[in-house]
């Protein structure tokens, strides 16, 4: 049996049993210095996959980030084959300063697989692309709601796909979305450059939440003892379920909402969601669910326009009573 061989990135070479922190050069400064995105590769001795996990591909979604630094201090974290590549910040530019975007508002996550002599985004993505996508078989991306909403934690992922249908039902999150993703998406571009890709999407921008980094850890770590890199079991949610239709509920009229919902929350048909009140604190509309399921978003700012979104909802195919009746029997029981 042949030796391991090193992993190369960036122009740094990682050996067989090493770890290394490895700054890549994405772009430069105005006065020409080095623009470099952190990372931490850990190339075990055993032959195994080659997994990356990444956060703030949305410069103001932190919550990826401290799931990983809780990944790099874990002690358990022993990894027994394979390569690891955690990054705890992709979009430098919008961490920095505290923003979605790139300096030159374009997304990032609409932007792989990049081009070399493209804009800022396309070159960011493009060498993302060459040195961490080509390079692994399998990526998880970590994501918050957008602005103003939170969301309840779900792994989304194209499950036509059988790789990435295998990882995001170990990750344990109860809801998985079946959707490939947008064009130009870090996971589609991704998926088709053969390395299968999943996302988590969970909690708010601008927060690192104890709640979401338990949820992100366990489920990084659920899998990579799947895909045989760790020793250990896979910790199973109470239910998992996959979900292919959704719908946004929007406000009518503009007001102040008082929300009767929470994130990952039943409902069902005509249950009330939220009620806007005017400036002088009347009642104007009781905003009630359209359809039975699961409530995946909602809104955190009180004060909304007609067409802002109140919340968002799952809705499973089977309907949500074998979740009720999960969920009731786990309450009887004490778990």
């Amino acid at each position: 049996m042949s030796a391991r061989k090193p992993f190369f990135i960036a122009g740094v070479q990682v050996a067989p049993g090493e770890t290394q922190d490895i700054r890549m050069k994405i772009s430069e400064t105005y006065t020409g210095d080095s623009i470099t995105i952190p990372m931490r590769v850990s190339h075990a001795a055993q032959n195994g996959p080659r997994v990356f996990v990444s956060a703030a591909v949305h410069g103001d979604e932190l919550n990826g980030t401290g799931i990983i630094h809780e990944l790099m201090f874990d002690k358990s974290l022993q990894l027994q084959s394979g390569t690891l590549l955690l990054i705890p910040v992709v979009n430098v530019f919008g961490f920095e300063n505290n923003e979605r975007y790139l300096p030159d508002r374009r997304d990032l996550n609409r932007a792989f697989p990049g081009r070399p002599s493209g804009t800022l985004a396309s070159r960011i993505a493009a060498t993302f692309t060459r040195e961490v996508i080509l390079q692994c078989d399998y990526g998880i991306d970590l994501h918050s709601a957008g602005a103003y909403r939170t969301n309840f934690p779900n792994v989304r992922g194209n499950l036509k796909l059988p790789a990435v249908r295998r990882i995001a039902e170990a990750f344990g999150c109860e809801l998985i979305l079946d959707v490939k993703g947008p064009a130009g998406s870090l996971r589609r571009a991704a998926c088709n450059k053969r390395c299968a890709t999943i996302i988590l999407e969970a909690g708010e921008i601008f927060k690192i939440e104890p709640k979401v980094v338990k949820v992100g850890v366990t489920g990084i770590k659920n899998v990579l003892t799947r895909l045989k890199m760790l020793q250990g079991t896979v910790e199973k949610p109470l239910y998992q379920i996959k979900v292919r239709k959704f719908k946004w509920v929007r406000a009518s009229v503009g007001g102040i909402l008082k929300c009767h919902i929470k994130p990952g929350e039943i409902v069902t048909t005509g249950q009330p969601l939220a009620t806007n009140f005017d400036i002088l604190g009347e009642r104007q509309k009781i905003i009630k669910s359209p359809d039975e399921g699961v409530i995946l978003s909602v809104v955190t700012a009180p004060t909304v326009k007609p067409g802002d979104p109140v919340c968002h909802i799952a809705i499973p195919e089977m309907g949500t009573s074998v979740i009720s009746k999960t969920l009731n029997r786990a309450k009887e029981s004490g778990e």
